[in-house]
């Protein structure tokens, strides 16, 4: 307990004193959040040529835990560079990343509860994404908003519930980035999964095989799955099994261009 509260103010303190990395076409806003009785703080990173290509609409790529995304200043334990590996793509999406609730994260990012830990209130937070978060960028950005050209992506929690948006709601998020999915916080995420209607999303699972000992097992177990309700000929799951990849922002980050690229951005 004590060991990591020094770590956790170890890095608290980097991240107050660092210099902040966000691009230029970063910005931010807040936005009520109904279905979880609070306001959310959004980031959005919009494509270089958004400003000047008057007539195009992007695709959009939803995220969770949108301080460890864009800036060294806001991330916990380092960012993913989401806007400079973009920008180095010029790929063609607009990303929106929604602040985590702080000491409600895992309760907004799990969908059922955990006996130890709580949770279980991803519904309303999935729910917020797709009735209130969504129509809105969709209402003031120039997108294209079929679910062919909307994902969902997120780690470790954030991994479980991009999982969990894209098998309850397949008619809004046909793709999705499923980086450590922590499968082991509520096996009932497996029952959910094998009940419920075969689905075309495109699924991109990412993990290293040096983080939990039950996560290559479950995520392969997940894909498996995914592929006894659907052919496998169709290629919509892409597993990545990194050597070495541990549970943090470094796997994520290396992680992060080659399922947008496999994605279709």
């Amino acid at each position: 307990m004590i060991r990591g509260f020094i770590i956790f103010i170890f890095f608290w303190i980097i991240s107050v004193n660092a210099q902040s990395t966000a691009s230029k076409n970063v910005s931010s806003f807040t936005i009520d959040a109904p279905q979880l009785k609070t306001t959310k703080k959004i980031w959005v990173y919009l494509p270089e040529n958004y400003t000047t290509a008057l007539k195009k609409k992007f695709s959009v790529i939803y995220m969770h835990d949108a301080q460890n995304l864009f800036d060294a200043k806001t991330a916990f334990a380092g960012e993913w560079n989401v806007d400079e590996k973009l920008d180095s793509l010029r790929a063609q999406v607009i990303v929106v990343g929604i602040e985590h609730g702080n000491d409600k994260r895992i309760e907004e990012l799990t969908p059922y509860k955990n006996e130890k830990y709580g949770g279980g209130n991803a519904d309303n937070y999935v729910d917020f994404i797709v009735k209130t978060l969504k129509p809105y960028i969709d209402k003031n950005y120039r997108t294209k908003p079929k679910p062919k050209n909307t994902t969902i992506m997120g780690s470790s929690l954030g991994g479980l519930v991009s999982f969990y948006a894209a098998v309850k709601y397949p008619e809004v998020f046909g793709k999705a980035g499923v980086f450590s999915p922590s499968f082991w916080f509520s096996r009932e995420i497996f029952a959910f999964a094998e009940k419920a209607p075969k689905i075309k999303t495109k699924i991109y699972f990412l993990c290293g095989d040096n983080e939990d000992e039950d996560m290559v097992k479950d995520m392969t177990k997940m894909e498996r799955l995914l592929d006894t309700k659907r052919c496998y000929c169709l290629h919509l799951t892409k597993s990545k099994i990194v050597k070495g990849g541990q549970h943090n922002e470094k796997l994520w980050r290396d992680g992060f261009a080659k399922a947008v690229a496999w994605l279709g951005y």
